[in-house]
């Protein structure tokens, strides 16, 4: 069987239920909403599957991973993680037991991660039981949701222009 995939993937993990761990989610929505009528990106909500994900991964040409990234930062603070698997991981924040850089690395070493990676993420304040955003998190928000909109279109970009060139 032989499923078309969109080349680009936007993967949003976290629990919504830990306050600032489902900025992931929250994220993915609002870039759903702005730019979902292309059929050159996917949007999933990744949840707390962890490496249940690994196969979302597969045929992508871009994959942009949205999260709660903690390394001790501001909260608030929007973190944009080019190559991330070439960078010291953030700490896990969150209750998804495998965190986002599990999966990068498992995807790498099963040969599935796209060739082009990032990890858009914002630094949180809180992670205890409760469905809301903190405010300096929820006030991030339009930050990382401009910083993930570039980084779409410079890969659009760059589709179009290898679509030109073959």
């Amino acid at each position: 069987m032989n499923v078309e995939h969109a080349p680009i993937l936007v993967l949003g993990v976290g629990n919504s239920l830990l306050q600032d761990d489902g900025v992931g989610p929250a994220l993915v929505e609002l870039l759903c909403k702005e730019r979902g009528d292309d059929q050159r990106i996917e949007f999933v909500d990744g949840g707390t599957q962890g490496l249940a994900l690994l196969g979302w991964l597969e045929h992508r040409r871009a994959l942009l991973v949205l999260d709660a990234v903690a390394f001790g930062a501001a909260p608030g603070t929007v973190h944009v993680i080019d190559r991330p698997l070439d960078r010291p991981a953030a700490r896990g924040i969150g209750g998804h037991g495998a965190n986002a850089g599990a999966l990068l690395g498992t995807a790498a070493l099963l040969g599935v991660l796209p060739p082009h990676v990032t990890v858009i993420g914002i630094e949180p304040r809180a992670t205890f039981t409760g469905i809301e955003l903190d405010p300096v998190v929820r006030r991030a928000l339009p930050e990382a949701v401009r910083a993930a909109t570039a980084w779409l279109d410079a890969r659009l970009a760059e589709l179009a222009e290898a679509s030109c060139t073959s």
